[in-house]
């Protein structure tokens, strides 16, 4: 089974879930404070734990997710919140799936490893001042029937970004599902 990239599994996850969203991410809410005011580029969504926050912020955001379910799910929950949500529907771990996107103030990855090619092109995505932050099980987390050592974000996965945007936080965080990396880089090109 592959937790990152299985649309079926993510299809019957979703459709099973309870009739709320799940809380956002914990360090999402803890450094809300250093992004950018503006648009978000929620990537991997889900059905948008994070958008919804995101959005009841102030900040109008764009979800993507390659499950049709979870988008489905968002759209009920950001209309019951009564928040405007444009949802799209992308397959993240296609070459060059990227490419079509616009320019964000900010771009959230939470819990999806984008490899380091698409790392990189997130750069161009991002406006200036605009804070990328990406979050997920990291490189000291024990893989297990769910979650493949490729899905953990490894530090090197990071380089070849920062040479064009500047990192301003990082963190570790060790709780009963495991072992958990942020990293927060700004757009501070001219």
């Amino acid at each position: 089974m592959e937790y990152m990239g299985n649309m079926e599994y993510w299809d019957k996850k979703f459709a099973e879930r309870g009739s709320s969203p799940l809380s956002p991410e914990k360090s999402l809410v803890q450094n809300i404070g250093l992004f950018k005011k503006g648009t978000v580029l929620d990537l991997a969504s889900g059905d948008g734990r994070n958008a919804l926050f995101l959005s009841a912020q102030g900040f109008h955001v764009t979800a993507v997710d390659f499950s049709e379910e979870a988008l489905c799910r968002l759209t009920q929950f950001a209309a019951q919140a009564k928040a405007d949500i444009t949802t799209m529907q992308m397959d993240l771990s296609l070459p060059n799936v990227l490419n079509s996107l616009g320019v964000y103030d900010n771009i959230v990855i939470n819990h999806y490893r984008l490899d380091k090619t698409q790392l990189f092109e997130l750069s161009r995505h991002l406006s200036r001042d605009g804070v990328l932050f990406a979050c997920g099980f990291g490189h000291k987390h024990t893989p297990n029937q769910k979650i493949r050592q490729e899905d953990l974000i490894q530090p090197e996965d990071f380089e070849e970004i920062k040479a064009v945007l500047q990192k301003i936080q990082y963190e570790e965080e060790q709780d009963e599902r495991g072992f958990f990396v942020t990293y927060l880089f700004r757009n501070t090109a001219e």
